[in-house]
């Protein structure tokens, strides 16, 4: 069917809508970044997407709704809702699970590396004391479906007889700490990387999947992949 010009005219409308929620969501992240909750308001935020102030407000109402929206849009580019035809091949009979957890690895890491995600975790441990819900939208958006996602995907493996895990759940949250130990909690603590004594990413990746299988790799221990050396940290300065 041919658009109508009355069609087109919706269409774009709809497309410059979009656009200003963006830029509005972008500058509103910015300055709670910047500032923390209580350093924003509507003005602000308007000011800095170059809207007027009753367009936030006609769009969301008020900052607490866009706080809510931010932290929506930023979890969205991880984009969990393509995950499992992303890294679904292969999880059936037969299917490497070392390799699904080094896909799954690098896509969280590229997140981590590729947004504010070290800052936003900053800013929401520094306001969840005062504000609960910060903490409690931020894990409902974001973290719990990360853990659902990587669940489910055991779930798959453990059926498939590649794994043996009798709690999914569980051991998506132990995996998920083996790697974020040592790649965002030193990032989100802002230590200094000579004092951390932290291996190479690629060393961490590999090292979390090949503990992860001796504990739920299906039959007598697998290696995950070709036993690398020995990561050695560098001496140590003194202070």
């Amino acid at each position: 069917m041919v658009p109508t010009a009355c069609t087109s005219h919706v269409s774009g409308q709809g497309a410059a809508r979009a656009r200003s929620r963006s830029k509005i969501l972008s500058a509103a992240k910015a300055l709670f970044l910047e500032g923390g909750y209580d350093g924003v308001n509507l003005e602000r935020i308007a000011s800095r997407a170059g809207v007027a102030r009753q367009t936030v407000y006609n769009r969301f109402g008020g900052k607490e709704a866009v706080f809510r929206a931010v932290v929506e849009h930023h979890w969205a580019s991880l984009d969990l809702a393509t995950l499992p035809s992303r890294f679904g091949e292969g999880l059936g009979s037969g299917g490497d699970p070392a390799e699904f957890l080094r896909h799954f690895s690098h896509a969280l890491l590229a997140f981590i590396d590729e947004t504010d995600q070290i800052a936003f975790t900053r800013l929401v441990i520094a306001e969840s004391s005062r504000i609960p819900w910060i903490a409690g939208e931020f894990h409902r958006l974001g973290k719990a479906p990360l853990l659902q996602v990587l669940a489910s995907f055991l779930k798959r493996l453990c059926e498939a007889g590649t794994i043996s895990c009798p709690s999914p759940s569980t051991a998506a949250r132990q995996f998920l700490g083996l790697v974020q130990e040592f790649v965002v909690w030193p990032k989100v603590m802002a230590i200094d990387a000579g004092r951390t004594n932290i291996p190479p990413t690629d060393v961490v990746i590999e090292e979390a999947i090949s503990t992860f299988l001796s504990r739920y790799g299906a039959g007598a221990r697998q290696e995950a992949h070709e036993p690398s050396p020995l990561w050695c940290p560098p001496p140590r300065h003194p202070v």
